[in-house]
């Protein structure tokens, strides 16, 4: 008996919530998608993607590239304009 009073209670509780986020629930545009330039500089390079960070008008691309043989990955970052 107590779950069901409790999920009831919770379902009155989200049936007037209203949704939230950054500036009262406003769309924030952001500087961009950084995707496209990540797969092209992964395909490119044969790495493993670390990361993808739009910074103002370009992507900042950081991928680890296996070494030859025995030798070590190495990590690259790469600089892609948008």
């Amino acid at each position: 008996m107590a779950s069901s009073l409790i999920i009831m209670a919770l379902a009155g509780v989200l049936a007037g919530a209203s949704p939230s986020g950054p500036v009262g629930g406003a769309i924030v545009p952001v500087a961009g998608n950084c995707s496209a330039a990540a797969r092209q500089v992964v395909a490119e390079t044969g790495g493993q993607l670390l990361s993808a960070t739009p910074q103002g008008n370009e992507c900042v691309i950081t991928v680890l590239i296996p070494g030859s043989g025995d030798a070590r990955p190495r990590k690259v970052t790469v600089r892609v304009q948008m």
